[in-house]
């Protein structure tokens, strides 16, 4: 009897697309036992449930509603940054504004997973993997915050920054190869970058007054990063800029495997014309994919407003033993970051037409 409520009520509610009401809220032993409150959920949620199921008509009204859709409460930053405020050009070539006062950026630096550790600021991001033979580190933000946030960081968390092996660069803009040179000089990492964004800092004349990191290993499509127990591979992600690479790689939860999508580049910050933005959506549905085949629940960036670094890192302080953690979203969440970043972009290809 109870089931046959929320049935009914699901069919009325969506209809004419009653057959996709399960999807949006399966059936679960707590929407059995009380029913009224999942008849509150469900008009609730009916208006996401009912945009996710409807064929998007092929206007910028329509993917953003789509996109808003996507986002729910989980992506505001991100679909702020890239759908309702877009920054719309490549940044020029000029020197590095002054460093900011640390108040405004530093932060501490945590144990994220048992081999995973945030050693970023309050708004960009930097990791560090660890495993039996090392570290890789991923990203390396500003060069005036790389040595405190990074090398400082690692230390007051008890690694050793001579354990970092490889140094894994998302993309070629100053917020995330900033202290890479400084980084590759103390430590004499491997540094991994794509192609296009090596060719981007070497022609630069102005970004980087205290000299280039060195080139070194140039990025592949599918290409596996491994030191000892731990390995990331690389997707190429075009789009953010000519080489952006996004990641997969494994991390553990009080000994749990989960897998990490870390999205490498979002961004409209790249020529925007329908050649570019055509880039970066073939982009976002072939990381997705790749998210989706990899069994990814966990969404990561380089940029706390994308996936709320610093606050999920608080809320870990508040976890108990045996709660989900923070970081761990689900597969059907991962997807829909990436329908963000996706219906976005086709709103402002969109405006170009």
């Amino acid at each position: 009897m109870r089931w046959m409520m929320l049935d009914i009520l699901g069919r009325q509610l969506v209809s004419p697309w009653g057959r996709q009401f399960r999807r949006c809220f399966p059936t679960t032993e707590d929407t059995v036992k009380h029913p009224t409150r999942a008849a509150l959920a469900i008009a609730a949620l009916i208006g996401l449930c009912g945009a996710a199921v409807q064929p998007a008509a092929n206007t910028a009204d329509a993917h953003l509603a789509a996109a808003k859709a996507a986002a729910g409460f989980d992506f505001t930053g991100t679909l702020a940054r890239i759908c309702i405020a877009p920054q719309t050009a490549p940044g020029r070539d000029v020197a590095p504004a002054p460093a900011p006062p640390r108040e405004t950026w530093f932060t501490e630096p945590a144990k994220v997973f048992d081999n995973l550790y945030f050693v970023g600021t309050k708004v960009h991001s930097a990791w560090a993997l660890t495993g039996s033979e090392g570290i890789i580190l991923i990203d390396t933000l500003y060069e005036y915050a790389s040595d405190e946030a990074i090398v400082g960081g690692l230390r007051k968390l008890g690694l050793d920054p001579a354990a970092v092996k490889y140094l894994l660069i998302s993309h070629g803009h100053g917020d995330h190869v900033g202290g890479a040179k400084l980084i590759q000089d103390r430590f004499k990492p491997r540094l991994v970058m794509g192609a296009p964004d090596w060719e981007s800092i070497e022609r630069s004349v102005n970004q980087y007054p205290n000299g280039k990191p060195r080139r070194d290993i140039v990025a592949a499509d599918g290409q596996k990063i491994t030191l000892g127990d731990i390995s990331v591979t690389l997707i190429a992600t075009p789009g953010h800029t000519p080489g952006t690479f996004s990641m997969l790689f494994d991390v553990k939860d009080n000994g749990a495997p989960l897998t990490v999508a870390y999205n490498g580049g979002t961004a409209f910050n790249f020529v925007n014309d329908v050649p570019h933005f055509d880039t970066y959506i073939a982009s976002q549905r072939k990381m997705a994919e790749a998210a989706s085949r990899a069994n990814a629940t966990v969404l990561m960036t380089n940029h706390s407003e994308f996936d709320n670094a610093v606050t999920r890192i608080k809320l870990m302080a508040a976890r108990k033993p045996g709660e989900p953690h923070p970081y761990t979203i689900g597969r059907e969440a991962v997807a829909r970051y990436f329908k963000v970043t996706e219906e976005c972009a086709q709103v402002a290809r969109l405006k170009l037409l």
